[in-house]
């Protein structure tokens, strides 16, 4: 590790500020990506923005059809938090499944969507959720948020605030797991609405995505028996020393159709 300065903001304005100041300075949150790639000189802040302490990114709000998550908030407060159980159990359950009980206790929604990283578990609840990425200066729809491989919609500058969740019937996320690292190989959530069935898959391509094949075939007939019948190409999909874009695409509509059943109960 080299040498840094560190501030603590006090609220989204301050460190939007400090940040806009400094073209070298990063936000922090709960560091599990941004200390590691600092270690390995990856990368080199001149000074790290702490926001874990603004009140306004620590809330948890549940109004109706929506359920709003701060950005600061962690991954073990998601998962525990009884509001969110209740409201979007699915949502909770993801939680529970990111990392380990270190992780969990300090990576924060935030951190995790703004990296993106390719095998994240939040951008697929994300994306599966309708959900709509809040920052200091505007709404930024989760369709329209992730871009590609560690990309996002956000400005250099640009400080998320909370992520809104759309409430569905009926969701549900499930993962084949990399056993080192808890990251998702293949994790895919999916989620029934009244007008429509959103499928969206992490870890087998570049950025986050949305299967549109079981999308269709969901929404004709949720029932996981028409998931599995849905064929997926592998041309698009990765292929590293976990697994091949072919094994990925045989896996995807496997994962779906367990999501469906515990989405059925």
């Amino acid at each position: 590790m080299y040498a840094f300065d560190y501030q603590r903001a006090s609220d989204a304005r301050g460190a939007v500020k400090a940040l806009a100041a400094d073209a070298e300075a990063k936000y922090l949150a709960g560091g599990q990506s941004l200390l590691a790639a600092m270690k390995l000189r990856l990368a080199q802040p001149s000074t790290l923005i702490d926001v874990t302490r603004i009140p306004e990114l620590k809330a948890v709000t549940v109004d109706g059809g929506v359920v709003t998550v701060g950005a600061a908030v962690s991954h073990a407060d998601v998962a525990e938090h009884t509001e969110i159980r209740q409201a979007l159990p699915a949502l909770a359950q993801l939680a529970g499944m990111i990392g380990d009980p270190q992780v969990r206790a300090l990576g924060t929604l935030g951190g995790s969507i703004a990296n993106d990283d390719p095998a994240a578990d939040y951008p697929a609840a994300l994306l599966g959720l309708k959900a709509t990425v809040i920052t200091d200066r505007r709404r930024i729809a989760a369709d329209d948020f992730f871009i590609g491989m560690y990309e996002t919609a956000l400005e250099p500058d640009e400080l998320i605030v909370a992520v809104a969740f759309a409430v569905p019937e009926r969701a549900a996320y499930e993962k084949f797991r990399n056993p080192a690292s808890h990251f998702a190989l293949t994790g895919v959530f999916v989620a029934k609405y009244a007008d429509e069935t959103r499928v969206a898959v992490t870890g087998a391509a570049a950025s986050v995505f949305r299967a549109s094949a079981l999308e269709q075939a969901l929404q004709t007939h949720f029932a996981p028996e028409a998931a599995r019948a849905v064929t997926l190409a592998s041309d698009d999909l990765n292929t590293d020393l976990h697994a091949s874009a072919a094994y990925r695409a045989h896996l995807i509509p496997v994962l779906a159709a367990r999501a469906v059943a515990k989405a059925l109960g």
